[in-house]
């Protein structure tokens, strides 16, 4: 049975405004049209909808020079079933069960067995590809499969990198950090080429992780 929160929002148009807002943490009607190639009233008129039905909320930011506050739209945490967050809860607790039980490192070796599964995974799914552009953007398919919220781009600059901005195993990342470092090497592993993880906050905070796949042909 698909949650209320998906059925309400389960337009094309509605889950574009709601992956844009994801993304950057708050953007006005212009803003959205442009990057969803939308026309403005359209756009706007999806933006009242969704907020009558509690899913945006409107964020006023003053200009910088004169004039009224810029009004922009932002996700309120009815958005949050759309962005499922793994049963973090109960896998922390489970895992501090784990850890009175058999000791300090035995969390992080019961975890590391599941990313081996995942690399296995994940190995499967890149593997019809035919170069390592294809088997990165396999990759990140998956990832929104199995409940992450990321994109791929690429640039000249920065190369071929997958951005993401929700991870389901994000509360159990923060309370085991070296987890990190140990689902990052499992990445390279499955892509067979070295990936660099890193950090950066947009222009509103919104959180996002970037990999960087390295040696591109």
């Amino acid at each position: 049975m698909f949650s209320k929160a998906f059925t309400d929002v389960c337009k094309p148009s509605y889950l574009g405004i709601i992956g844009e807002l994801k993304r950057s943490g708050g953007l006005a009607i212009p803003e959205l049209a442009k990057i969803l190639e939308m026309s403005y009233m359209g756009v706007k008129q999806h933006c009242v909808n969704l907020e009558k039905l509690g899913y945006l909320k409107v964020w006023r930011v003053p200009r910088v020079q004169v004039g009224r506050p810029q009004k922009l739209y932002k996700l309120t945490v009815q958005c949050d079933p759309l962005f499922p967050d793994g049963g973090g809860a109960l896998i922390l607790d489970l895992l501090e069960g784990v850890k009175s039980s058999f000791g300090e490192v035995a969390p992080e070796k019961l975890l590391y067995h599941y990313f081996e599964k995942e690399r296995d995974e994940w190995l499967n799914v890149v593997r019809p590809g035919k170069s390592l552009v294809e088997k990165a953007t396999r990759f990140a398919d998956a990832r929104v499969k199995s409940g992450h919220f990321c994109h791929c781009r690429y640039s000249a600059e920065d190369g071929f990198v997958i951005e993401e901005y929700h991870h389901p195993l994000h509360k159990i990342f923060q309370a085991y950090p070296k987890l990190v470092l140990m689902e990052t090497r499992m990445i390279e592993q499955a892509l067979g080429t070295r990936v660099e993880r890193t950090e950066k906050k947009g222009s509103q905070g919104v959180k996002c992780t970037v990999y960087r796949v390295s040696t591109l042909g």
